[in-house]
């Protein structure tokens, strides 16, 4: 028995075009956002999923609801998979911090782990809360289809800590992950598997 989980990046927020660091900051999707979250929806809706989860972020709840109404399922949510707080450099861009936290951001580039946000949370301790997350589902839903709605940071440290990887090379490993595409994993005894990544859902197309 196996259980996939689809872990997605919430839709485009309004903080995207200037690249803020949102971390805990409780922001609306884009209008943009809104069409991705239409799209995802769209594929839930013929994903044959079991569950959907969400982060309590509103980001997340606004691109998540879309799916679970297709999906003819309830909405869960989950303050496990909230995003990392990025503490000091919280609401700012990456040109802000080079000019007003220049050594910070020096730090953070080499070990985003080690040397994370002063202020903010550890991630190797939100790797912990969103992996013991998903260990606690797929003890209790041994197979099934799962939507779970979460974050950049959050999910690229969990990716790593389910696969073995170092979490100080989440940004390496993992540089990016699209708005609203799929990320699945298999959940099943032993090593979880990483089917796909940044996988872009086509309106109409069975994934």
């Amino acid at each position: 028995m196996s259980l996939h989980v689809f872990l997605v990046r919430h839709g485009e927020s309004v903080w995207h075009e200037e690249n803020r660091y949102a971390g805990i900051t409780d922001i609306d999707l884009s209008e943009n956002g809104h069409v991705q979250a239409a799209l995802l929806a769209s594929w839930a809706g013929r994903a044959d999923l079991t569950a959907v989860w969400s982060s309590p972020m509103r980001r997340c709840l606004q691109t998540a609801e879309g799916s679970a109404a297709r999906a003819g399922l309830p909405l869960s949510v989950e303050p496990r998979l909230r995003e990392v707080d990025f503490g000091i450099a919280e609401g700012m861009t990456r040109a802000e911090m080079r000019e007003r936290l220049p050594g910070t951001l020096k730090a953070f580039e080499a070990d985003p782990v080690g040397s994370h946000f002063p202020q903010g949370e550890d991630p190797a301790a939100a790797a912990e809360r969103c992996a013991g997350f998903l260990a606690g589902l797929r003890a209790g839903q041994r197979e099934g289809r799962v939507l779970v709605v979460a974050h950049s940071t959050a999910i690229r440290l969990t990716l790593c800590r389910l696969l073995g990887v170092p979490l100080r090379d989440y940004r390496r490993v993992f540089p990016h992950l699209a708005n609203c595409a799929l990320n699945e994993l298999i959940l099943r005894d032993g090593t979880p598997s990483l089917l796909a990544l940044n996988q872009h859902v086509t309106p109409g197309v069975p994934e």
